[in-house]
């Protein structure tokens, strides 16, 4: 072989382990990604027991939230939603007429508390009570015309209110109370239904005050015991692991490579407590939405979400949140343990 041939192949050689470098450093840094990520899940595995218990507390800690935000979602909607349905009932003398009760609607229908104002003469009354009682043979046969004639003359006629904001309705009463016209027509033995459900709303909406501050105080002492459990578990894993960790350190491995798995241990428990958090709740709120429906609290505004594309939103969230709690309790443990190792 000549001497311009062997440097031709020298030089072809050369460019293909130039190549070679090159491809070798473009993909360093992917397996030494795929080689944390590796080394992480067998620390999870090799730590199964300890790994179990910060999961099963970081699941815990998740539903708890997620219990004290729907809570004080449904509670806050179920008294508003209630609040929609009061109406306060004026009662006026019978057979008041209905160019009087037009001229109260008038009046009312001026405070801008109002939304509407319905007015009902006594024979309009009269049908509603039959529209009541239409079930009732007993009621409707002896309701004769006689009869028709007595029960108008002595119903009430009425006004039924809707307002914005029933907790405050003192324009209300000083119209009702002061007015001319509504005074001299008001039935003195029917009282204004001015407190009807005030005082279930009141309950509701301080048990929805009672479910975000006694959620959130529990899930922040789940969330403590979880750090400290998955705090426990990198501090026992850097334990058992110093002589690996002290050969990494004398090779030449950047602290990246050494502190990764640990977080990558602590990221796959929050990951596994996001996926059982979310599943036990949807599943527990789908079994308990239709009861708590049944007794009259608003479920809907939640349920729309779990049966919508929101769902693998909610799911993600979870998800996220156990990542985040997980990966900072390793970071605090990192910092604090491993320079020791």
């Amino acid at each position: 072989m000549s001497k311009d041939e062997k440097e031709k192949d020298l030089k072809q050689a050369t460019r293909r382990g130039l190549k070679v470098m090159r491809k070798t450093k473009q993909y360093h840094p992917m397996r030494k990604e795929s080689r944390i990520v590796k080394y992480g899940a067998k620390g999870f595995f090799r730590n199964i027991w300890l790994s179990s218990a910060a999961t099963i507390v970081m699941s815990i800690t998740m539903i708890i939230l997620f219990i004290t935000i729907v809570a004080s979602i449904i509670l806050t909607s179920t008294a508003e939603m209630m609040k929609d349905k009061i109406d306060i009932t004026i009662y006026f003398k019978p057979n008041t007429s209905d160019e009087t009760l037009n001229e109260m609607s008038a009046i009312m229908s001026e405070d801008k508390n109002i939304k509407s104002v319905v007015i009902s003469n006594s024979e309009q009354e009269y049908n509603k009570f039959l529209e009541e009682n239409a079930d009732s043979e007993e009621i409707i046969n002896v309701l004769d015309e006689e009869m028709k004639k007595i029960m108008i003359s002595n119903m009430q006629a009425t006004m039924r209110i809707k307002v914005y904001n029933i907790e405050n309705i003192d324009s209300i009463k000083e119209i009702v109370e002061q007015n001319p016209v509504f005074v001299e027509n008001l039935d003195v033995d029917l009282e204004p239904t001015y407190d009807v459900n005030q005082k279930e709303i009141s309950t509701i909406t301080s048990w929805a005050q009672i479910a975000r501050t006694g959620g959130i105080v529990l899930a922040v002492v789940f969330l403590v015991i979880s750090i400290l459990i998955i705090f426990s578990t990198i501090r026992m894993a850097i334990f058992s692991r110093r002589e690996e960790i002290y050969m990494m350190k004398l090779v030449g491995a950047d602290k990246r490579f050494i502190r990764g798995p640990f977080l990558i241990e602590a990221e796959i428990c929050g990951v596994i407590a996001g996926l059982i958090a979310a599943t036990t709740s949807y599943f527990g709120f789908t079994f308990l939405a239709p009861k708590l429906a049944s007794y009259g609290i608003d479920v809907t505004s939640i349920t729309k979400i779990l049966e919508s594309n929101q769902l693998i939103l909610v799911f993600l969230v979870f998800v996220a949140s156990g990542v985040i709690i997980g990966r900072i309790s390793a970071m605090l443990a990192v910092s604090k343990y491993l320079h020791k190792a």
